[in-house]
């Protein structure tokens, strides 16, 4: 899901003239029609978005118009009014006004960044066209979509205006994007929908792609691995080269229990995307779970490649420093829970662990140097 969203976002990104690599995209684990921009280049989507949106055109809009707000810099800016306007009686007044104002910059901006990729910007105006009528209902009653980005009929009429003028109105979606937006939407509504209702959803009879996936997720979840795993080596058989497909098999047979099978299929699946952290994690989970001292080697080394890569995953650093320490490293064992802790703001945890790796590390060490800077950081902190 994660790299569908990157692979939408990453061409507005560069279209705005941001660096991809620079922005991270957060999935926010929540049913409501959500996205927004925190922290300066930080965009949170939520999965309720995802799993509501017709096409990924819709997704693509809503992404544009992020980038609007990112490449403007609006967060500081919002933040820098709110603080001038201080406890004033009109606060909420201008603050409104000051919304609308950032909104409709933001829409020019994603009409232009999809012109500039050659896309439609049909998406979006279908997805605030939904929205259009909530700004009459009370606000507990409204989308979050809509309190966090206020809805003017000028900015509806813009944006239908650009549509009449656009020569990309009606470029169809890549088939590549519709294909990934399936796929996404079915694990969404496989993992987090009752079973029940993703069975409805994604019938029997329906033997496309993105019904067999949801189904083969929703099987695993009512315990019938064997059902789950026949429609997963199904979609094997038809896309060897698939990795998901191999890193959803590793995932139902690691949490069914049969830890030692799972490797092979996340193996499979790092081998044909090696730049994936998340799978890299997941592979070694399975290695450390089997107890094999080779095995948690070849742990050691896919985890510090995760970290490497994405260091903000509190997950990679947790099974890093359980396979350091049951390879006996123990230092290094240390300084990996001491990140851990880190990443979940327990600054006290991270001291401990940080003073305890300085004990078993040489004067100017790497590990000693990482365990000072935490310890130096967490004193300034």
């Amino acid at each position: 899901i994660e790299n569908t969203i990157q692979a939408y976002a990453a061409p507005l990104f560069r279209a705005a003239g941001l660096e991809p690599s620079n922005i991270k995209i957060f999935l926010v684990n929540d049913r409501s029609l959500n996205a927004f921009v925190a922290g300066g280049q930080n965009l949170f989507i939520n999965t309720g978005l995802l799993m509501k949106s017709e096409h990924a055109g819709q997704v693509i809009g809503v992404i544009a118009h992020e980038t609007g707000h990112i490449a403007a810099g609006h967060v500081a800016r919002a933040h820098e009014a709110m603080n001038k306007i201080g406890n004033s009686l009109i606060t909420r007044p201008l603050l409104n006004s000051y919304l609308r104002t950032q909104e409709a910059t933001a829409d020019q901006a994603a009409v232009r960044l999809l012109d500039s990729t050659g896309q439609s910007a049909r998406g979006l105006v279908e997805f605030l066209g939904v929205l259009e009528d909530q700004e009459l209902l009370p606000p507990k009653h409204q989308d979050r979509y809509v309190r966090t980005h206020p809805l003017a009929r000028e900015r509806i009429s813009y944006l239908r205006l650009h549509l009449s003028e656009s020569p990309y109105t009606d470029r169809p979606i890549s088939r590549q994007f519709e294909a990934m937006h399936r796929r996404m939407r079915a694990k969404l509504h496989g993992f987090l929908d009752p079973i029940s209702r993703t069975l409805r959803r994604y019938k029997e009879s329906d033997e496309s792609l993105a019904s067999r996936f949801a189904r083969a997720i929703a099987h695993s979840r009512k315990l019938d691995l064997g059902k789950a795993l026949q429609l997963i080596d199904g979609l094997i058989a038809e896309l060897p080269d698939d990795p998901y497909f191999h890193a959803l098999k590793g995932q139902l047979l690691f949490e069914n229990g049969r830890v030692a099978e799972a490797i092979g299929p996340y193996e499979t699946a790092v081998r044909l995307l090696p730049d994936a952290p998340l799978l890299r994690v997941s592979l070694a989970a399975s290695q450390i779970e089997t107890n094999d001292p080779a095995e948690n080697s070849r742990a050691i080394e896919h985890l510090r490649a995760a970290v490497r890569a994405d260091p903000g995953d509190p997950h990679a650093w947790y099974r890093l420093s359980v396979a350091l320490g049951r390879d006996g490293q123990l230092g290094l064992s240390a300084v990996a829970s001491a990140e851990h802790a880190l990443l979940f703001g327990r600054r006290s945890e991270a001291r401990h662990h940080a003073a305890r790796a300085l004990k078993r590390f040489p004067v100017g060490s790497p590990g000693a140097l990482r365990a000072e800077d935490i310890l130096l950081s967490e004193q300034e902190g």
